[in-house]
């Protein structure tokens, strides 16, 4: 089995060629407050000049509590900047790189291998009782 950072950045890829991805903490609180069933998947990142940052970290909270009322697979990566690279195409993107959403397709008919790599290993990540998982994207 390839990596999970391989696999995240090829299901984030995936989802951006279709047009299914959200970034930002607040659009991201707007899509699974408006329709929680359309969210997939999602990645929290968080760098080290943040880590202080309270209202951040309470955001954060909230939105792993809901991931997991709303059996939500949902990972962690440390590189900020690297996630921002991958699914960045807006300035405004860049900085708000710190909650990204996979959402479902409206028709429903698709599978995306990487993401399915992806809950499997969330799956087992939480068997092991480890809830949020961190993951390293590949380098370019």
């Amino acid at each position: 089995m390839q990596s999970p950072g391989k696999s995240l950045k090829e299901a984030l890829l995936c989802a951006q060629s279709e047009d299914r991805l959200t970034v930002g903490v607040y659009e991201s609180a707007k899509i699974m407050t408006d329709d929680p069933d359309s969210v997939s998947f999602c990645v929290l990142a968080m760098d080290e000049e943040f880590e202080c940052d309270i209202a951040l970290q309470i955001h954060f909270t909230l939105i792993q509590s809901f991931c997991f009322d709303n059996d939500i697979s949902i990972v962690r990566v440390s590189d900020m900047q690297r996630l921002a690279e991958i699914v960045g195409d807006k300035a405004e993107q860049l900085e708000d790189a710190h909650c990204v959403l996979i959402t479902n397709p409206a028709d429903g008919s698709w599978e995306d291998p990487a993401l399915e790599k992806l809950h499997l290993f969330c799956e087992e990540s939480r068997r092991l009782n480890d809830w949020v998982p961190e993951i390293s994207l590949p380098e370019r």
